[in-house]
């Protein structure tokens, strides 16, 4: 049976119809319900959005949105059906295709939530030690703080001491590979040099105000947070390692998936409407307070409206970067699923001897990502067939180290970089 619309009442309408590129019509019958966990961070932005601004309704949906605290519980619940679809890591559906982890259940993602958001932040005594032996006086990029990293690693290593500890929020995450990407271009071998540890994202500022790590890397507004209670420095933001690494995205069960076809296509019609808004500036003040709810992220609302502005506060002392598109949820492609980001995710699991290289894992890697869904829901010009690209080749867009990613070449690209795991890469393994 064909989908009926039906107008808005205009009275109730929560959306100008010109920040989506459908009409403001809603769809007819009882609303479908889509049941879809998260983590409380800046980039669920697109969800929230989604549920309360109206795009969802529009499209006969009701998105329950279920906060959780770590990607572990995100990863089981998705397995035991307790979550029709979740915000996630980009790399946790990759992961899944290839067996990782310790409950690969498998899922896919048709739909990137946006860019952006991450950061790395040291202990301010961390880098108060860094400042001191390398002379910074706060002004420096993100290669010469690493650099600075690696001398207080050198002399505390001479001294005796144990190993920085230095956290993440899970193994196959951004974070996780922006973090040794990090280190590793400063001369850090993060296998040997300190200690990596896992904490969910909400316990990380408390975790490093504690004492019980020297540093981490996660997503907004926990790297704030930390800066605001004057217990961390931020360091290197995504941005300095890889505008264009891919951040969140909406894992999709393939057993829903398949029973519910048309209602994941209107899930991506909501949620492309959704992005649209949320880059919006007229709308941050909004989507900055909605954020602020305790039933999404729960911080403060002045964090959000900061980071939305492009102005990244980044020591207890009020230095502010200023990174204009340090978030964007829809612009420049930002929710097509390129298979060549998943071959970089593939390349950086292989780098770091999570998986061995071959050419059928690549296959298997690249199959998480699914443009040939996103082109079925939002039509044919949505974006590219192949959804394959060389990355990081602008000078906009490129690498901290390394230089561009070419996803027919992964070998050559991990044979350019000296810090590694011991997985044997050969220029003939193509």
């Amino acid at each position: 049976m064909t989908d009926m619309l039906v107008p808005d009442d205009p009275a109730s309408a929560t959306v100008a119809a010109t920040t989506a590129p459908r009409p403001a019509m809603r769809r007819a019958g009882p609303a479908r319900t889509v049941r879809v966990g998260f983590v409380p961070l800046v980039d669920v932005a697109v969800l929230v959005a989604a549920a309360e601004q109206g795009f969802a309704e529009r499209e006969g949906l009701r998105l329950d949105l279920v906060r959780d605290v770590s990607w572990s519980n995100i990863r089981d619940r998705l397995a035991f059906r307790q979550f029709d679809v979740a915000h996630a890591l980009a790399p946790m559906p990759v992961a899944s295709q290839l067996k990782l982890g310790s409950n690969p259940f498998p899922s896919f993602t048709p739909f990137m939530l946006g860019r952006g958001g991450n950061a790395i932040t040291l202990s301010v005594p961390l880098y108060r030690e860094m400042a001191d032996l390398a002379g910074l006086d706060g002004s420096e990029d993100s290669l010469a703080n690493a650099r600075a990293l690696r001398a207080v690693i050198d002399r505390r290593a001479a001294a005796g001491k144990p190993p920085l500890v230095l956290a993440m929020t899970y193994p196959f995450s951004s974070h996780n590979y922006e973090f040794r990407f990090w280190m590793a271009a400063g001369g850090i071998d993060p296998d040997r040099d300190v200690t990596m540890t896992i904490v969910p994202p909400p316990f990380t500022a408390d975790a490093i105000a504690a004492g019980a790590i020297d540093g981490f890397c996660v997503n907004a507004p926990w790297n704030l947070i930390a800066v605001e209670r004057g217990v961390g420095r931020v360091v290197a933001t995504k941005r300095d390692i890889w505008p264009s690494s891919p951040e969140k995205v909406l894992a999709v069960r393939p057993d829903w998936a398949e029973a519910n076809e048309e209602t994941l296509h209107r899930l991506i019609v909501a949620l492309d409407s959704a992005a649209r808004w949320c880059d919006e500036p007229d709308n941050h003040g909004t989507l900055s307070d909605l954020l602020a709810l305790p039933a999404y992220v729960g911080a403060p609302a002045v964090l959000f409206r900061t980071l939305l502005a492009g102005r990244f506060p980044i020591d207890p002392n009020g230095r502010i970067r200023e990174i204009p598109d340090y978030l964007a949820f829809h612009r420049g492609m930002a929710n097509f699923p390129w298979r060549s980001q998943a071959h970089w995710i593939f390349a950086q699991m292989v780098r770091w001897g999570q998986v061995p290289w071959s050419a059928d894992g690549a296959t298997v890697a690249a199959a998480a990502f699914r443009p040939d869904i996103y082109r079925a829901a939002l039509g044919e010009r949505a974006g590219p067939v192949d959804a394959l690209r060389i990355e990081g080749d602008a000078a906009a867009d490129g690498f901290l180290e390394g230089g561009p990613f070419d996803p027919a070449d992964i070998s050559a690209y991990l044979a350019r970089f000296p810090i590694r795991s011991d997985v044997p890469v050969s220029s003939t393994d193509k």
